[in-house]
């Protein structure tokens, strides 16, 4: 059974294509600056290994999808003879609110909800619903599966996904804590146990994905109990150009002195904030370090800022938890930077986290215990695959 996997954004497709039978990976890439003139496509070869670039003006993601197809069937780079290989796409979809607690086969009922889903993902759910269209334009009888960022986190109880707001605005809007990054806390909560040889139905572990969007989660028995991020990604920890946490009072009183709209204000804390609004550097933790090293006071700033939320939120999950069995890294940032992760538990020694320097020094990119034999928590870095994770949510809902 072979899979493809799409990852709509707005400007932007990302793919792979698994043999399911196999388990391997056989074709993967991804389209960017869709509606400019100079977008492209950047795909693995299935011949030869090596990177490949097609650059041409796609104007929407119908042309982008098209183009991915006539990638997989080439005969100097495809991975499959034929679109009729193709038994079946899954979706990422970032948004299914309360509407969707797991992954669904899609229908025109299905399309409906996420539709009613874009006034909480005006940013996401458009685009991925562009590219479950252009799938039933191109492979009409292919069956699609949509796999949600948020259903992972609909086992958290009221009292942690409530705001304490006037209730009326969750009865008549939704407003709520939702939390993403759901499919890749999934992935590597449930990974980390088979890698530590330890069940996940009787673990207390809490995630860390990091990278220029980060979220934390606190996992107890397999279940997402509490998340950083809330409403919309934008909440929690402090980001690549989102802010994270903020008093809602300093917001009204910028807009204010500034003479901002909800459009300016929504852009400044979603582009313009983070590590880039800080340091004025950068929104990428590579540059930001090396602007460290030369001793720029507000990239100094934005490290020590960027580290100590992921610290305190660490701290405060092992607190609803009653405890911590397990530390997972992830993502971007928290899979490759081995002072970020470093950083990141310094302090954490009261909850007998202990750091093996140099094993967490030699991690790059794979999977690690990076913790000292003596200490109480284990620390892993596990790679996330959201999209195998995707493959596997589609092969069950079709069977």
């Amino acid at each position: 059974m072979k899979i493809l996997i799409l990852n709509c954004g707005s400007s932007s497709i990302k793919y792979k294509m698994f043999d399911m039978d196999t388990k391997e990976l056989i074709g993967q890439g991804g389209i960017e600056k869709i509606g400019s003139q100079d977008s492209f496509l950047k795909m693995k070869s299935a011949k030869t290994g090596e990177n490949v670039v097609i650059c041409r003006t796609i104007i929407e993601h119908t042309a982008g999808i098209e183009l991915i197809m006539n990638a997989l069937v080439s005969k100097e780079h495809g991975c499959i003879k034929s679109l009729d290989q193709i038994d079946a796409v899954g979706h990422r979809v970032v948004h299914g609110a309360e509407k969707f607690n797991q992954s669904v086969r899609i229908d025109k009922e299905v399309k409906e909800m996420i539709t009613k889903c874009v006034d909480i993902a005006p940013l996401h759910n458009p685009a991925n619903l562009k590219g479950i269209a252009a799938i039933e334009a191109i492979l009409p009888d292919v069956p699609q599966v949509a796999v949600f960022d948020t259903a992972f986190h609909q086992t958290m109880p009221d009292y942690a996904y409530i705001y304490p707001l006037p209730y009326s605005l969750y009865e008549k809007y939704g407003v709520r804590r939702y939390g993403f990054h759901g499919t890749s806390h999934r992935f590597v909560s449930s990974r980390a146990c088979e890698f530590l040889g330890i069940p996940l139905n009787a673990s207390k572990i809490i995630s860390c994905h990091i990278g220029n969007g980060g979220s934390i989660t606190a996992i107890q028995d397999g279940k997402s109990i509490d998340t950083s991020m809330g409403f919309t990604p934008v909440e929690g920890l402090m980001m690549g150009t989102r802010c994270g946490d903020v008093d809602a009072g300093v917001l009204s009183f910028v807009m204010s002195k500034e003479n901002l709209n909800s459009t300016t204000i929504s852009n400044m804390i979603n582009t313009k904030s983070g590590l880039l609004g800080v340091s004025g550097i950068s929104n990428d933790m590579r540059e930001i370090q090396k602007a460290v090293q030369r001793g720029n006071k507000r990239a100094v700033l934005a490290e020590n800022m960027y580290f100590y939320r992921i610290r305190k939120y660490i701290g405060a999950y092992a607190a609803a938890l009653g405890g911590v069995d397990v530390i997972v890294f992830t993502g971007g940032v928290g899979e490759n930077q081995f002072n970020a992760r470093q950083a990141s538990c310094e302090g954490l020694e009261f909850m007998g986290v202990q750091i093996d320097i140099e094993k967490n020094k030699t991690v790059r990119g794979e999977e690690a215990v990076i913790s000292t034999p003596e200490s109480k928590v284990k620390v892993v870095v596990i790679p996330t695959d959201e999209e195998w994770m995707i493959a596997l949510d589609t092969v069950r809902v079709l069977s």
